[in-house]
């Protein structure tokens, strides 16, 4: 879509220090109103600047204040993108992507990209508790979100007590709930989730779809059984533009 310019006075005077502010501000309302979509490119500073009677480094101050907001992104060659709302991602006692978006009425759909056996190594053999060398599964899997990349993440499982568990979860669509009801486990729960943030590797940007160095946010969780007996992890990198963790200690 093509939508107008935000409506406000042409020229805001010589004060730069709330001139960018009130740019933000028009230009925030512009998108809220859905007068910008998710996916747009704002005009370029330059136009912006014209319109209003400022210098474009007063416009580029407005957008780097909307990008500290996640209402948009800029990135050189793209310009400045109007970004999706952030889904919140609960994290409690059980934590499901599917229930997460599905309570907020959003689409999740998932894919195996790659599997492989081998050898654990020594830190994922002790988390899992496991002798050292243990062969485990290591299957790595994109979730999307209404559509959107959102995740991307490496599990780890016995293979002696899942075996077939690539087949299985294909056959989930990576849902990994459903994938352990077929393996006869009705119930698991978050053991532990450690949270750090990083810049986005080539690979995890294209799977993504976002810019290389793009920030993203990493999850190292284990589940286990209801008696806390460890049967999975997953270190995962979710876009950081498009995730809000919500920690709910006594969530389910």
């Amino acid at each position: 879509m093509t939508p107008g310019m935000p409506g406000m006075p042409g020229n805001q005077g010589s004060d730069g220090g709330t001139a960018w502010r009130r740019i933000a501000d028009a230009l925030a309302a512009s998108i809220e109103q859905g007068e910008y979509e998710p996916g747009d490119t704002l005009p370029a500073s330059v136009a912006l600047a014209e319109r209003y009677g400022v210098h474009r480094h007063t416009v580029r101050q407005a957008f780097r204040h909307l990008a500290e907001r996640g209402l948009v992104t800029v990135s050189r060659g793209r310009g400045t993108q109007v970004t999706a709302p952030r889904f919140p991602y609960k994290l409690g006692r059980r934590v499901s992507m599917r229930t997460n978006f599905g309570a907020a009425g959003i689409a999740v759909s998932g894919a195996v990209l790659a599997s492989e056996v081998a050898a654990g190594e020594a830190e994922h053999c002790a988390l899992l508790g496991l002798p050292e060398g243990t062969p485990l599964w290591a299957i790595e899997t994109l979730s999307r979100a209404g559509g959107t990349p959102v995740g991307t993440g490496i599990h780890y499982l016995s293979v002696e007590r899942f075996p077939r568990f690539d087949e299985i979860l294909t056959g989930a669509g990576s849902s990994i709930t459903a994938a352990f009801k077929a393996c006869g486990i009705a119930d698991y729960v978050r053991r532990s989730t450690r949270l750090a943030a990083r810049l986005a590797s080539e690979r995890e940007a294209a799977l993504l779809k976002i810019e290389p160095g793009a920030a993203v946010l990493t999850s190292d969780a284990i589940d286990a059984l209801p008696d806390l007996t460890p049967i999975h992890i997953v270190n995962s990198v979710f876009a950081g533009e498009r995730m809000e963790m919500v920690v709910e200690p006594f969530g389910e």
